[in-house]
């Protein structure tokens, strides 16, 4: 055996791919983490995507991070076969993040226990079991935590995409937001027999997801869905203003959907609309920004009862929310 384990201060944040500059100006506006000043004072520190701040721990998990290491170690060796047996000596299951030596990190993650690091087809199951997070800094050194904010792996979740069936890629952003609704509230996917509501359904992505777990669907939009959707008979479709139709006028429905482009402001009134009303258990809506964040609104959302707000893998310059009675 030949490694070395150093304990060292504060955090190191992954940010969802594209996302690191949304994670650095949420950094500064929400914890008051200046990144630029704290390069300039030689006190942060990036590994690819990946920010390291020696001084820096946070209360919340920002919501541009698709993962944080929350007790960071610097570890050293000698061979792969030592980096191996010093995490597993950490805990059992780990991911890498690579931004250099990428054979090495192939290699060293082949030596240890398997995680599902491939992408996977709808619907999986993610288990809330923990799961490390390590980057390769050169041939000899690594950070590494066995503490991390999320149990997926890398904080990431891949689909095998179809290319062939989907009105739309947004049906991506509503297996993600199922299959964590689930993780995060043992709540059942939709199901046959279960009833669907889906404002600004248009070109049909999510419906289609819907439709192929077996749901009806009322779908409501200004523009008509994908002919293959229209044509089916467990789509009713609506051309409508969604948010103008009140709950009690359509009914009750299993679970509210919503992509609509609209604001935030005006979203959060429908969701509580619909909360209030009773004849919904089950939300998911995206949270489409514009310009700015009102950070505050943000936190409107993530305090209703039985919700999370979560930026997901396939989210761009927007959260999601989650609500599961």
């Amino acid at each position: 055996m030949s490694y070395r384990i150093e304990e060292l201060e504060g955090t190191a944040f992954l940010p969802f791919p594209d996302m690191k500059g949304l994670l650095e100006t949420e950094l500064k506006e929400r914890f008051s983490v200046d990144v630029e000043e704290l390069r300039s004072n030689h006190t942060a520190f990036d590994y690819g995507d990946l920010l390291y701040f020696p001084s820096v721990k946070t209360a919340a998990v920002p919501y541009w991070a698709r993962t944080c290491m929350v007790s960071p170690l610097k570890i050293t060796f000698d061979s792969i076969g030592d980096a191996a047996q010093a995490l597993r000596s950490l805990q059992r299951s780990w991911a890498p993040y690579s931004f250099t030596a990428f054979r090495r990190a192939s290699l060293l993650q082949d030596k240890l226990p398997r995680v599902h690091t491939a992408p996977r087809t709808f619907p999986c199951e993610i288990h809330n079991s923990p799961i490390g997070l390590y980057t390769l800094l050169d041939n000899n050194t690594m950070l590494a935590s066995a503490k991390t904010t999320s149990v997926l792996p890398a904080g990431q979740l891949v689909w095998i995409e179809d290319h062939e069936n989907p009105p739309s890629r947004a049906y991506l952003k509503i297996q993600e937001s199922l299959v964590r609704a689930r993780q995060l509230f043992g709540v059942e996917l939709p199901h046959e027999g279960q009833k669907c509501f889906e404002a600004g359904a248009c070109p049909g992505g999510w419906t289609w997801v819907l439709r192929n777990l077996g749901t009806d669907v009322l779908a409501v939009d200004r523009s008509e869905l994908a002919p293959s959707l229209m044509a089916d008979p467990h789509v009713t479709f609506m051309s409508h203003d969604a948010f103008t139709l009140p709950p009690a006028e359509l009914g009750a429905f299993d679970w509210v959907f919503s992509d609509v482009i609209c604001y935030p402001e005006r979203l959060l009134l429908w969701i509580q609309k619909w909360l209030d009303s009773g004849l919904t258990k089950n939300m998911i809506c995206t949270i489409k920004m514009q310009g700015g964040i009102d950070w505050n609104l943000v936190e409107s959302f993530a305090s209703i009862p039985n919700s999370a707000v979560l930026h997901l893998n396939y989210n761009k310059h927007e959260l999601t929310f989650i609500h599961c009675a």
